[in-house]
């Protein structure tokens, strides 16, 4: 891959930077995930996991401003109907919980929550996934000094500000790496506080501007113990003074001061003749600070407690040490997860039907696949995060006329933060298919992978300036009594890694930070007492962030005007397995049709042609509107499109399995008459005519069946909106 001059840190700091325009400003992106502590408490566990990420961006450097949150839950379905294990919440509790979190971190933070998304399946059941990501802003240079680099002095004190230590923070990151049962005690659970928090984020960004400390970083897993450990390697060493760290109660011993993840809390390096200043700032803005030891040349993390040392371990052996673990993978085909759940019933796709039977048939296919919860409108949720806070949401998770049409991509405007370029932006996405795992991992990483891509691509963002992250959340790999097929599971994983690789490449797409998660598992008993173990899906997020040249000139999803022409844009290919067409019908078996059955792949160097033509396109101005194909394949796109507008769209004959795939590498757009023949000069073979908008509450298509027979069918926007937006969950 060639070298991406706009890099500026990656897997080296909190988060990773990049400078996309030379403005003065970077931008740093981070996403982790918070599954155990959401199990068991789902408010406290969400709302610790998106403060702790915020956190994560004002350590990164010398303390960027987290300026947008985006979230991602992997949860249970809520109308399950399967028994739950003891110790399980309920999946309802857990959504309405791990929400609130978020909504609460970030609303009270003052920071808005732009992009995500909610995907449910049963065997999220046992453990939910929580993904929280921020993106922060940071000067390039912060008086004189390169913005990243962080420089420890011999003698410089460590300093850390925020909240006191308490018990609540004790076994954070050991309960991450454990599988749930019904013992695990929610008392391991840290609560957030996002006020106090907002006072230390403010306080910290006036220090940085004063130039008041050296560095900075987050206490995050580990506490003290991570934070400083870390902070020792610039310095060479560190000689921590317990006594001295501010604790919520008496009687705390040395190893849980040191170790305790409480929440709201940042370590600084000072220079001595800098900490009277950086006193009399934290006391106007209420924050307390602590000066807890010095870092030094020793080679060595040494503890203290009251002039005793407890604990010296040596620099090179605290970072070093651990050898590598050597694991075993086996594959054994597609179909080999294990699932808690049965897949629902399928209903027959029955061919022998009249046609006014086949007409109603289809009719209830796209009104099951508006209502199905991972197609389904998550509006009424998503409104309660504050999105406009900060004035700088140029494109939001709605927008239309109705308000109600979904984006592909948020895209956040930096007029606020620089003066060179006020159109200047950055777009945010996510994807990912977790489903696609019980066929193969490695299709289902980059099915992730492009679709956070292709959204970004949706929205105008720049295909050549985007950088990605992965989060891997996976059931446990690692071998013993209660996990036979760790080796599966493990093969599973190395597959993923490898989709994610050769796609990544060929974009020429790097990643610049990640996270795992390799304990999503729950072993547990029912009341009759018979034994239980739910394993999440193998899950990859791919997050997203690109360039934006001009907030002015992206587009949203839904239609403009009566009479644009809507077209298909992309490589075309069969395959509904994986869709939710599969998972509601039956595919009928023909002998000419067997590649319906199958599952479609990313075919990636026609996709990544097609991208770059999309930047083509943006750039001369010819689209009305673009939206992604994705969850619920074409039809459902078009849906969404028309419910933004409150327009209608007459469809010249598609193919059902055209209308319901969900291949990767599609864009529905409009475009005016006087434009179609430059669409067609830019991406020749990939793009193809499928109608035209129209002044009615409806849509009309001739559908053409699996037996190649077409039938004319119609639906009214009022009952398509009343399906994807009706039924609460």
């Amino acid at each position: 891959m060639p070298k991406k001059p706009w890099l500026i840190s990656v897997f080296t700091d909190n988060a990773g930077i990049v400078r996309f325009e030379d403005v003065g400003i970077d931008l740093c992106l981070k996403v982790e995930t918070h599954n155990s502590p959401s199990a068991l408490d789902p408010y406290g566990g969400a709302l610790t996991g998106i403060l702790g990420v915020q956190r994560d961006i004002l350590g990164t450097g010398l303390g960027a401003k987290p300026i947008a949150n985006t979230n991602v839950f992997c949860l249970a379905p809520t109308h399950l109907n399967k028994e739950l294990p003891l110790g399980l919440k309920t999946p309802t509790f857990i959504l309405n919980g791990v929400h609130r979190g978020v909504q609460d971190g970030g609303n009270k933070m003052g920071i808005p929550t732009v992009n995500g998304a909610f995907y449910f399946d049963s065997q999220y059941a046992g453990k939910p996934l929580v993904y929280c990501g921020t993106l922060g802003m940071l000067p390039s240079v912060i008086n004189g000094q390169p913005s990243h680099l962080k420089i420890i002095e011999p003698g410089d004190y460590i300093v850390m500000c925020g909240g006191k230590i308490g018990k609540d923070g004790i076994h954070g990151a050991t309960l991450s790496s454990l599988e749930l049962d019904a013992q695990t005690p929610v008392t391991m659970v840290q609560l957030g506080d996002p006020l106090t928090q907002r006072r230390m984020h403010d306080f910290i960004l006036k220090a940085r501007d004063l130039g008041l400390y050296r560095a900075i970083t987050d206490n995050g897993a580990g506490g003290l113990s991570s934070s400083i450990g870390e902070m020792a390697q610039l310095s060479g060493g560190a000689s921590v003074h317990l006594e001295k760290a501010p604790l919520k109660y008496p009687g705390l011993k040395p190893y849980e001061i040191f170790i305790s993840e409480s929440q709201e809390r940042m370590s600084l390096a000072v220079a001595p003749e800098q900490w009277a200043e950086l006193q009399k700032l934290a006391q106007g803005y209420l924050v307390e600070i602590s000066h807890i030891g010095y870092f030094n040349q020793s080679g060595y993390l040494e503890i203290n407690y009251h002039n005793q040392c407890v604990g010296l371990l040596e620099l090179e052996f605290l970072h070093e040490g651990l050898p590598q673990m050597q694991l075993q993978a086996v594959w054994k085909g597609q179909g080999a997860i294990d699932l808690w759940t049965e897949p629902n019933k399928k209903q027959k796709w029955d061919l022998n039907l009249s046609t006014q039977a086949r007409v109603g048939v289809i009719q209830d296919y796209l009104v099951k696949a508006l209502a199905h919860q991972n197609v389904k409108s998550p509006e009424h949720r998503v409104r309660a995060y504050d999105h406009e806070v900060g004035a700088s949401t140029s494109l939001k998770s709605f927008s239309g006329v109705t308000q109600i049409g979904p984006q592909d991509a948020a895209v956040q405007s930096l007029h606020l933060y620089q003066d060179k370029n006020p159109f200047m932006g950055v777009a945010l996405s996510n994807g990912l298919a977790p489903h696609i795992a019980q066929w193969d991992s490695y299709q289902s990483a980059q099915y992730a992978l492009d679709e956070a891509v292709r959204a970004l691509v949706a929205v105008g963002a720049d295909f050549n300036k985007l950088a990605l992250l992965d989060n891997f959340c996976w059931p446990d790999p690692l071998p013993g009594n209660k996990n036979p097929d760790a080796q599966n599971k493990l093969a599973h994983l190395v597959r993923a890694s490898k989709g994610l690789y050769d796609l990544a490449k060929i974009y020429e797409a790097p990643f610049i930070s990640g996270k795992d998660s390799m304990k999503n598992d729950f072993i547990g008993h029912f009341a009759d007492g018979g034994e239980v173990k739910i394993s999440a899906l193998p899950t990859v997020l791919v997050t997203g962030m690109a360039h934006v040249e001009h907030i002015l000139k992206t587009q949203s999803s839904e239609f403009k005007c009566t009479g644009d022409k809507i077209y298909l844009i992309g490589h075309r290919q069969p395959g509904l397995a994986g869709s939710v067409f599969d998972s509601l019908f039956e595919i009928p078996k023909l002998k000419d049709k067997s590649e319906d059955h199958k599952l479609a792949t990313v075919f990636a160097e026609q996709n990544k042609w097609v991208y770059q033509q999309m930047g083509q396109a943006y750039k001369q101005g010819l689209f009305q509107s673009v939206h992604d194909v994705s969850t619920g394949g074409l039809l459902v796109t078009l849906v969404e499109s028309c419910l933004g507008s409150g327009l209608g769209a007459e469809l010249k004959a598609q193919r059902i399995q055209d209308l319901a795939t969900e291949a990767p590498g599609l864009f529905v757009v409009t475009v005016t008459s006087a434009n179609e023949s430059k669409i067609k000069d830019i991406f020749k073979d990939k793009v193809y005519y499928i109608g035209q908008v129209i002044d009615k509450v409806e849509i009309t298509a001739e559908v053409i069946d699996f037996d190649l027979k077409p039938i004319q069918v119609s639906w009214s926007l009022s009952d398509l909106e009343m399906a994807y937006k009706g039924d609460k969950w």
